[in-house]
């Protein structure tokens, strides 16, 4: 962030930050999201507190919180009146009802991610032994915001590896995600000539390696160890007749939530 902001400050730019995955998260000991000029926090189902949809805009400026009210209200004005639009705005509100909830998630936060954080540490040190993982790291001067757990296949054939290992937890009914596809791949920045104009190799070859495994705040005991086991199994393919999951355990429609949270 230092590099960045002394970019903006040189070429007179604002700071947008992008903490929709990073709520509660600390960069040396301050709070991401009150680094730029703004920030973003998405409430989508699967992130770490939910509307229901809809996210939050936080700025201390403000002239781009007024603007930012007046987007989101069809552009009206400050003062709200009706029939008063000063510049071409959006029905971006959030209504009572996902502001409620939202308020009702928020008392609960840091539960959430302490809980969060208690499924990752479960699956790191469940799969920290897999030589052929790579699986996230927190720096020490950091502390994250569990938002979803990916991992990714090193070694020989890695690409292969992650193919494999994602159509054997789709056989034992555990879903996953690739996690994710480079943007200037999508089929609409394609159809643009991204693909060909953008030079990304390393962005290529890591999003080939990586998958995102089941994650959410009430995964159990019993639903983790499956995952876990089903892994090994993937990656050991001599280890299935020797560790067998636990008969508790259900299968997963999602890899990154559940409604239940």
């Amino acid at each position: 962030m230092k590099a960045i902001a002394e970019i903006a400050s040189e070429y007179g730019l604002a700071i947008l930050e992008d903490a929709c995955e990073a709520i509660g998260a600390e960069f040396r000991g301050r709070r991401v999201g009150t680094f730029g000029n703004a920030a973003v926090f998405a409430f989508y189902p699967n992130k770490q507190m939910t509307t229901g949809e809809g996210g939050m805009v936080v700025t201390d400026d403000d002239r781009i919180a007024e603007r930012c009210r007046s987007l989101r209200n069809q552009g009206r004005d400050a003062d709200g009146r009706w029939l008063k639009h000063v510049s071409l705005g959006y029905n971006y509100r959030l209504s009572d009802i996902q502001a409620a909830l939202g308020l009702a998630q928020l008392e609960r936060i840091d539960e959430l991610l302490t809980k969060r954080a208690s499924v990752a540490e479960r699956y790191l040190r469940l799969l920290r032994s897999e030589d052929s993982l790579t699986l996230p790291r927190t720096p020490s001067h950091a502390k994250r915001s569990w938002f979803v757990f990916v991992i990714r296949t090193t070694g020989p054939r890695a690409e292969e590896k992650r193919d494999a290992l994602r159509a054997h937890l789709a056989d034992a009914g555990i879903a996953s995600q690739i996690y994710f596809p480079p943007i200037h791949e999508q089929p609409y920045f394609k159809e643009l000539g991204y693909s060909q104009t953008c030079d990304l190799p390393i962005t290529e070859s890591v999003s080939k390696t990586c998958l995102a495994i089941p994650f959410f705040t009430r995964l159990s005991e019993a639903q983790i160890q499956l995952v876990a086991t089903s892994i090994r199994e993937a990656l050991n393919p001599g280890l299935s007749s020797l560790v067998q999951p636990p008969e508790t355990a259900k299968a997963f429609s999602s890899p990154t939530y559940s409604a239940a949270d």
